[in-house]
């Protein structure tokens, strides 16, 4: 045996043994060696790999250090969709759940569920293809997440290859990314000592932590992880059920939580989320509800799904948490529609997972109708990701010097007198982009990642060129030059270009983007995305009545005279017109009017190479015409295109009968759809 053979055999022993460790220690919480002896294991193969880099391999346990640092995170389409799970709040919610599960089911016998705890993390997607780890994403809105790969791989928890038997070919593994509660209280001890800000709670650290561009300070983190489901899987039978989904997933050595039973019938399910809610002080993670699962696959078929979540599961939540604290004073804030709200400032106290200091009082009339004064005691409620609220004053320890507060008459912004529309609650500054607080959060909110995302433009900056009086509107950011830029206080002039590219990539993107990105009163994500789809163009919207406006999906009458309104505004109207004017620009929209293009509705699966175009061409092409591209065959597959070096996917069209297609057989097709339009 030559030398050679010998390193590449003790190198394998190695990292067979520490991955074995790494599942002992994250996924059985039984690490079976000292610390001290892992960490040789390590350095002896970090000091093999050293000496014979060509061995180095990308799923080495050495390789979870983390990466350079990313720019900005790549969307990731999600193949089939990250759905979110509907809510139950009390018993009636869900027994009314299950009687919807059998009603549909029409039966009459008790249901079976996996019951597992509501871990309060961040949901991940992880892309097995022949068992090693190729893409890792966050759900984002359910159709498209980030792409965490190099982040996610740092996390010791998470297996960069599976093992056991049957992998399937590709396999999605979905499950929760979390920091544990003796990570996170350490974690936050040290920041504190450095004199770094602490995180809130253990969700925003593992979201925080997830989502570093450099995923060298993501290996830093104390992160866990634990897989509960599965999305597209290609290859290979899968399991009839949930709860043996569990057992191959540990099998193959995902992390599973070891807290997931079975139950049957309503009393079952009742007991063991009574169960889980005593435990819940006693786990090492935060958890705040419990997850019912109709257990049966086949069953979860035959319910299928609403738009945004299935009709075999929902979260049932457990009960607001309340303490008591005290108001030490209350103040307004100038939100960026000029709405003034009062707001209590609270001694610290920490309910429902988070230290809660301020806490919104929603307008003049809610405070006045709870009666909230500075000194007051107050019970301050909040449930899983709900902002927190002020229940009520504990009127028996009121201080008799408690003041009332009274609202101011003027803007404490900009001195403006403020104003309260009839039949409105809210007071509002009426100055418009001419009140500095308004100029401010309509900046942040115009730059924000959901909106031009201009990456690198946080809120001390937009302070600053606020402050200095460089911007006043949105579209002056983008006539600031390098050397403004570069002079604001803690901007080299890295980050100036930075921000300059950031600005430049901006003013490529959509009409429900830029219509959202305005901040209209009331227009969100959803509506601009409607108004969008509904006119096509920025001038119809600016041109439409009321009525032509109630006509769109989630707009409204009242809605329907903000957007009137905001495009009445002349100032509104020449700050469109200096965006436009820089280049800001957005593709043609598909109307509603357009939609039926004659592919509609067919589902196609591309697969193999074809001869003359490649597959992003041939999907972009099909989408042309209305029809759908999707990632993998099902009984719903209307065609497969078949090319060079086809798989399982052909194998599966012809299995279950689905039409295969050449690229000639393709090009014909579209050719005769394309003479339909």
């Amino acid at each position: 045996m030559t030398a050679s053979e010998a390193v590449v055999q003790r190198i394998q022993m190695l990292r067979e043994e520490i991955n074995q460790h790494n599942r002992s220690y994250y996924q059985y919480d039984a690490p079976k060696i000292p610390d001290a002896d892992y960490d040789a294991l390590m350095r002896e193969l970090q000091l093999l790999e050293t000496e014979n880099p060509e061995l180095i391999s990308p799923h080495s346990p050495t390789q979870r250090v983390g990466s350079e640092p990313l720019s900005s995170f790549q969307q990731v389409e999600h193949q089939q969709p990250m759905l979110s799970l509907d809510n139950a709040f009390n018993d009636e919610e869900f027994e009314a759940f299950d009687k919807r599960v059998r009603d549909r089911l029409a039966i009459r016998d008790d249901v079976e569920y996996l019951v597992e705890p509501k871990l309060d993390g961040l949901a991940i997607s992880l892309l097995y293809e022949q068992g090693v780890l190729v893409r890792a994403a966050t759900r984002g809105d359910g159709k498209k997440g980030e792409e965490v790969t190099e982040n996610v791989k740092t996390i010791g928890a998470i297996p960069l290859e599976l093992t056991g038997q049957n992998l399937p070919e590709t396999i999605e593994i979905r499950g929760e990314v979390f920091m544990p509660l003796p990570g996170f209280q350490k974690h936050n001890q040290q920041a504190l000592a450095l004199g770094e800000k602490p995180f809130a709670n253990p969700r925003n650290a593992a979201a925080g932590s997830l989502r570093q561009l450099d995923s060298k300070i993501t290996a830093k983190r104390p992160l866990a992880f634990y897989s509960y489901g599965m999305g597209l899987v290609e290859g290979e039978h899968l399991p009839a059920t949930q709860k043996e989904l569990f057992t191959v997933l540990a099998q193959w050595g995902l992390p599973v939580c070891d807290q997931v039973t079975v139950a049957s019938g309503i009393a079952q399910c009742h007991q063991a989320y009574q169960q889980l809610e005593k435990k819940r002080a006693l786990l090492p993670y935060e958890i705040d509800g419990v997850v019912f699962k109709v257990n049966d696959f086949a069953l979860q078929e035959r319910l299928g799904f609403v738009s945004r979540a299935p009709r075999w599961a929902i979260a049932r939540k457990f009960p607001a948490q309340e303490k008591m604290t005290e108001v030490k004073a209350i103040d307004v804030q100038v939100g960026r529609t000029g709405a003034i709200t009062p707001v209590a400032r609270l001694a610290p106290v920490f309910v429902g997972g988070v230290t809660v200091t301020n806490v919104t009082l929603h307008n003049e009339d809610e405070m006045h109708r709870k009666d909230v004064r500075v000194g007051d005691t107050v019970i301050v409620r909040r449930a899983g990701d709900v902002i927190p609220e002020i229940v009520s004053v504990v009127q028996g320890k009121r201080k008799n010097e408690a003041k009332v507060f009274q609202m101011p008459t003027h803007c404490p912004v900009c001195g403006s007198k403020l104003e309260r529309t009839e039949g409105e609650a809210v007071i509002r500054c009426p100055a418009g982009l001419f009140c500095r607080a308004q100029i401010k959060e309509s900046i942040k909110h115009f730059s924000s990642r959901k909106a031009m995302d201009i990456d690198g433009l946080g809120d001390k900056i937009v302070e600053q060129v606020v402050s200095l009086a460089l911007v006043k509107t949105p579209a002056d950011l983008y006539y600031l030059t390098q050397e403004q830029w570069s002079g604001l206080d803690r901007m080299a002039e890295k980050s100036a270009n930075n921000i300059l590219a950031a600005l430049e990539k901006s003013k490529s993107t959509t009409l429900a983007k830029f219509l959202y990105a305005l901040g209209i009163r009331e227009v969100g994500e959803v509506t601009a995305a409607s108004l969008a789809a509904h006119f096509g163009q920025l001038d119809a919207i600016q041109r439409a009545s009321v009525n032509d406006l109630e006509e769109v999906p989630d707009v409204g009458p009242i809605v329907a005279q903000h957007i009137v309104a905001f495009f009445e505004l002349e100032h509104n109207r020449s700050v469109i017109s200096a965006l436009q004017a820089v280049g800001i620009h957005w593709p043609n929209v598909e109307t509603a009017a357009q939609a039926d293009r004659p592919l509609k509705g067919k589902v196609f699966v591309l697969t193999g190479t074809l001869p003359t175009m490649t597959r992003d061409e041939a999907k972009e092409a099909l989408e042309e015409l209305g029809a759908k591209v999707t990632g993998s065959v099902s009984k719903k597959t209307d065609f497969v295109v078949a090319g060079e070096a086809a798989g399982s996917k052909l194998k599966k069209a012809l299995t279950l009968g689905v039409e295969v297609l050449s690229e000639e057989g393709l090009i014909k097709l579209m050719s005769e759809a394309s003479r339909a339009l």
